[in-house]
């Protein structure tokens, strides 16, 4: 369920943070989902457990996700409108933007990489064109 690239310099409870909330956005989480507890997260990601206990606590800060004593972390409801793409979009252009850095493009180079692999999806964006 989840993926961490610990060599990116990205804090892992924000990764995990933002992952679960593009799950959220997507759709892919709903209202009343159960989130799987800290000692398994942890566990599955080789993480101290504090490192997911914060990142369920930014996301409860958040009302995208609810603790409740004994039984679990769930989805809020409502989470679905809090999650917000943009947000989400804007931290995968920031790791994006590191690793063309990383590989010594030049900002002309990596807009043209983003702009062919926009052309090559094929999907039309909101205006109904493909750029």
């Amino acid at each position: 369920m989840f993926e961490l690239k610990r060599d990116r310099g990205n804090p892992v409870y924000l990764q995990i943070q933002a992952q679960i909330e593009r799950r959220i956005a997507s759709g892919a989480l709903c209202a009343g989902d159960v989130l799987p507890s800290v000692r398994t997260l942890a566990k599955q990601l080789r993480v101290n457990p504090n490192t997911v206990v914060r990142a369920y606590r930014e996301l409860e800060f958040r009302d995208l996700v609810e603790t409740r004593h004994g039984e679990g972390t769930f989805v809020a409801a409502g989470a679905e409108k809090q999650a917000q793409p943009r947000a989400l979009l804007a931290e995968r252009a920031r790791e994006f933007v590191h690793e063309a850095k990383e590989l010594g493009l030049t900002k002309e180079q990596a807009l043209a990489a983003v702009k062919s692999a926009w052309r090559s999806s094929g999907k039309p964006g909101k205006s109904g064109q493909v750029a």
